[in-house]
């Protein structure tokens, strides 16, 4: 009888290490990571289209924007409607050794913005800030998105990723000075975007 029990439990053992071997050996198919990225960044990213539409309809409540630059660059230009959670101490210092204080202000913002989308933005498209601090913001149970673009493309590269119908737009528009995040000017703007599951 003692011999049948450990068989069977070393039985169980063995076949629960295969099984487990067997599952982490399989591949995705080429097809499956191809749809995984297309989910992934359909749930991180927001256009800037769509930002500056809901900016310019009025609708800057729906948002909360988080400039992640220093406060002395976010004091000099931001984007208008953004707040500042600096994750550097200076333009040339990172802050990421206060993690506390970025969590915290990340809370506090959650708590008096319920149901609103966080969306963070950094220096430009292939900063590193803004996923590094998504990432230390998830391990910690905080969900934001990210903003497509970054401060510089946005400030100084805006016809490039502008369409071609958005000329008339302008950047001064959409960038204001100072310690507040400013309000936007409801106006009637040309966008590419329109409405339902394929706009910006």
């Amino acid at each position: 009888m003692k011999t049948i029990l450990i068989a069977a439990i070393v039985g169980a053992v063995i076949g629960s290490g295969a099984a487990f071997i067997f599952q982490n050996n399989q591949k995705s198919t080429e097809q499956e990571l191809i749809k995984e990225f297309y989910e992934i960044e359909n749930a991180v990213y927001i256009s800037p289209h769509s930002l500056r539409q809901k900016m310019s309809k009025g609708h800057a409540n729906d948002y909360v924007l988080v400039d992640l630059r220093s406060q002395e660059e976010y004091e000099k230009e931001h984007i208008i409607t953004a707040v500042s959670v600096p994750a550097y101490k200076d333009p040339n210092t990172s802050a990421y050794d206060e993690r506390d204080r970025m969590i915290g202000q990340f809370q506090e913002l959650i708590k008096n913005n319920p149901n609103k989308e966080i969306v963070v933005y950094c220096y430009s498209m292939p900063c590193m800030t803004g996923r590094k601090i998504g990432k230390m913001l998830a391990e910690n149970g905080i969900y934001v998105k990210h903003l497509g673009i970054g401060w510089n493309e946005w400030r100084y590269f805006w016809n490039l990723w502008n369409h071609d119908g958005e000329s008339p737009t302008k950047v001064e528009d959409f960038v204001v000075s100072g310690k507040e995040p400013g309000v936007p000017k409801i106006q009637e703007l040309p966008s590419p975007c329109g409405e339902g599951e394929f706009s910006c």
